[in-house]
């Protein structure tokens, strides 16, 4: 990241100045400040929070994470009954995220060996996971036949040959094929995945061939179609324009119309509310799809980034030309900035209000000059040991965690009625090197 991106219109600048007293917007519901200004989340201070479980440290709010999950299974199953929700693990493949999710009815998409340990872990019945991947192998997709995973979606030929040599005699293995609409949606390059020469799934003609194929195997059985338009979305019309592609196939039994719905990172971020969208898109299934046909969606980031903040300590400040803060974690905890430049928010823990704040960037201490949290955000006052809190990082800052510069992982810790629960510990000093073997 360049560190031109500071230089946001002045009006801009002001906007997020004047809007820093909002920040309660951006974090879970329900979360609200004490007596003193101390951030709540939970029903948890951040402070003690911290002093127990040490920074940075990512907080979920488990509340706002069911109520999320129930929305979402409410919104779509009363709009086309034959419906569900797959929550796309990726965007938080933790088991007690996954768990959560289990226990709100709602399957589990996973792409690779690992979702597929921690979902089912999680306690979910195989029968409802959904297994993508563009290059899986051998065995992951042992792990899934053997484990029982309900629909595995072939990316390509490759996967059916696999499969065919896989999936023991007398047994059906049931398949989706993904399909690339050609659709193109205006998000971030790094994270479109239904344009023409996506590395995911097949043109439509190849798609028809491939499923011409499936229907003559012994081992698979041809389930329906998959399509996903890409990540972080912020109109419902890109999402809807994939089920015409996939009507065009022919019809089936399952449409999986994936997910990509956009979360709320920013003042400026307005992405449509669950109703809008799914009004959108099943709007174009009444349209396109068999009225009998199950519907499958996969949401994500828009499932979790709202439901959790990371809370970090501030280690040094530079005051100059841009005032630098820097915290004690960065793109180790959060890597979103660096690869796709998402923007995020960030405040003082206890003093939210920086309508008269300071400009400053918000850096991190790993040694690379990308290593930005947030490039120009209004903060109260910042002062070395303060805590400062980055809402919004639900959705794949977990997942893309690691150990840069000797980094160790940060925990995760739910809070729910006032009480914090340890789900994921921080690694010690010996994980980092309990797999060296000399």
């Amino acid at each position: 990241m360049k560190l031109r991106q500071r230089t946001l219109a002045l009006g801009t600048l002001k906007a997020h100045s004047a809007r820093m007293s909002e920040l309660l917007d951006l974090l879970p519901p329900g979360s609200m400040t004490d007596a003193d200004g101390m951030l709540i989340i939970g029903g948890c201070r951040v402070d003690d929070l911290a002093e127990e479980f040490g920074t940075p440290v990512l907080v979920v709010a488990e509340g706002a994470l069911r109520a999320r999950a129930r929305q979402y299974v409410a919104e779509l199953t009363s709009r086309w009954p034959n419906a569900r929700v797959v929550f796309a693990s990726k965007a938080f493949p933790c088991t007690a995220v996954q768990r959560v999710m289990v226990q709100e009815g709602l399957g589990l998409d996973v792409a690779g060996g690992g979702e597929i340990l921690t979902a089912l872990k999680a306690g979910v019945d195989p029968a409802l996971i959904v297994l993508h991947g563009n290059a899986k192998t051998t065995e992951e997709i042992t792990m899934a036949v053997e484990g029982g995973v309900g629909l595995i979606v072939v990316d390509g030929p490759d996967d059916v040959d696999r499969l065919e040599a896989l999936v023991p005699a007398g047994r059906v293995q049931d398949v989706l094929v993904r399909i690339i609409p050609g659709v193109t949606a205006d998000t971030h390059a790094h994270v479109l995945t239904g344009h023409e020469g996506s590395k995911f799934g097949l043109p439509p003609a190849a798609g028809a061939a491939l499923i011409q194929r499936i229907d003559h195997s012994p081992r698979l059985r041809m389930r329906g179609v998959h399509a996903h338009v890409g990540s972080q979305i912020l109109q419902a019309e890109p999402l809807a324009a994939a089920v015409a592609p996939l009507a065009a196939l022919g019809q089936f039994e399952i449409y999986d119309l994936g997910g990509g719905l956009g979360a709320r990172y920013t003042w400026t971020d307005q992405p449509p509310p669950i109703a809008e969208y799914l009004d959108a898109l099943i709007a174009a299934a009444r349209e396109h799809l068999p009225p009998k046909a199950k519907i499958i969606i996969e949401p994500g980031r828009s499932m979790v980034a709202s439901s959790a903040a990371t809370i970090y300590r501030v280690i040094t400040i530079k005051r100059g030309p841009i005032t630098f803060v820097a915290v004690d974690g960065g793109m180790g905890d959060n890597l979103e900035v660096a690869l796709f430049d998402q923007r995020f928010e960030a405040g003082i823990a206890n003093r939210l209000d920086a309508s008269e704040g300071e400009l400053v960037t918000v850096v991190g201490r790993h040694c690379e000059s990308g290593d930005i949290l947030v490039d120009g955000v209004s903060l109260n006052a910042p002062r070395v040991d303060d805590l400062l809190v980055v809402p919004a990082t639900g959705a794949y800052c977990y997942t893309m965690s690691n150990n840069y510069n000797g980094n160790r992982r940060i925990p995760v810790v739910f809070v729910a009625s006032k009480t914090p629960s340890l789900v994921v510990r921080r690694e010690t000093w010996d994980d980092l090197a309990a797999r060296d073997v000399s």
